[in-house]
């Protein structure tokens, strides 16, 4: 991409005022922090945010273009962006798992004119990259939740598993016997199957591969057995019977597939849930954060929006900066543990 700002690198040791290093950063200090930032004073930004904003605003997405959050970002972007009169513009940072679009943001200045896409994966790599200095629940104003994606637990057609229950049962009489494909390692295709190992006690075999198209690939050819996708990304080949789909993670019933049982209905208290949001830099003005908010949830409940995230297997998220904060720490609070369960790390 032209005119792209210059790598963003991070070097040193850094200690929250408890002395403890940032990954660590419980779920109440990050809601304190969060809260602390719409409660600073505003004296001194007040002119700043009356006039917020005056030229184009860049959204810093972690995954390629074309990918389903890139797709929601730019849908959200456009319409924002005749909301509050300038370009949203999108620029993609893909690489080390979400960390480097968490990286240039993190370091970019806290005015508003430089905005993140926060993702699950931003709430996992606080235990996944325990190593990191930067963390969203460190580093970034939530601002916004966008939408929420489900996901469902495929199988090849030839799979002898009909149900949920069917899938446990034969795990459990063949162990270590079922390959599971995801589209990488720490990301929720991969997260999702390990919860589910978790709660259930089976032995399954991970097979990571290099993206969806690739995984979806190995499944169908049945190189593998089953793989935990998210819905919108698995949609065409269930409706072309190439695969199978056996539970959703939703915790009621999907009205994009109203036939697939939830998995929760077995496994209790099992869901999976991918959240997208906007975040900023820490000590962004209180106001413009609460500026955007309002205006995301407008962009969100626009019906041309809520259609189209409809066809992308996704669901509009609305509420109030706090609610985003409090989804983050719940979320890196419950992957968290999943990860250590895995004994994953990705330094």
């Amino acid at each position: 991409m032209k005119n792209r700002k210059r790598e963003i690198c991070t070097s040193g040791s850094v200690r929250d005022e408890d002395g403890q290093p940032p990954h660590l950063l419980g779920r109440r200090q990050f809601l304190h922090l969060a809260a602390g930032a719409a409660a600073l004073p505003a004296m001194p930004h007040i002119a700043v945010a009356q006039s917020y904003p005056t030229r184009p605003v860049n959204l810093v997405v972690f995954v390629p273009a074309g990918a389903t959050p890139d797709i929601v970002a730019r849908l959200v972007g456009q319409s924002l962006s005749q909301r509050i009169g300038q370009s949203i513009v999108i620029d993609n940072r893909p690489g080390a798992g979400g960390n480097l679009a968490l990286q240039a943001v993190a370091r970019a200045p806290a005015d508003g004119y430089t905005l993140l896409q926060v993702a699950t994966t931003h709430a996992i790599n606080v235990t996944l990259y325990e190593k990191n200095t930067v963390t969203v629940t460190r580093e970034i104003v939530p601002i916004a939740s966008t939408n929420r994606d489900f996901f469902v637990l495929l199988v090849n057609p030839s799979f002898p598993a009909k149900t949920i229950a069917e899938f446990i049962a034969y795990a459990k009489a063949n162990p270590g016997k079922i390959n599971i494909a995801s589209n990488g390692t720490g990301n929720l295709t991969h997260l999702a199957g390990e919860l589910f190992r978790m709660m259930t006690g089976i032995e399954i075999v991970h097979v990571p591969y290099r993206g969806t198209p690739a995984a979806h690939s190995a499944l169908i050819a049945g190189d593998v057995h089953a793989m935990f996708d998210a819905i919108g990304s698995s949609m065409a080949h269930i409706q072309a019977g190439t695969l199978r789909a056996l539970g959703v993670s939703a915790t009621t019933r999907l009205r994009v597939l109203p036939d697939v049982p939830l998995i929760g209905d077995v496994v209790t208290g099992y869901a999976v849930t991918g959240h997208l949001g906007i975040g900023a830099p820490r000590s962004t003005p209180a106001e413009i954060v609460e500026r955007l908010n309002r205006e995301v949830n407008a962009v969100l409940a626009e019906p041309t929006v809520q259609a189209r995230m409809a066809d992308l297997g996704s669901e509009p998220l609305s509420g109030s900066a706090a609610d985003f904060a409090k989804l983050i720490a719940e979320e890196t609070e419950k992957w968290g543990k999943v990860v250590k369960f895995a004994g994953l790390k990705a330094d």
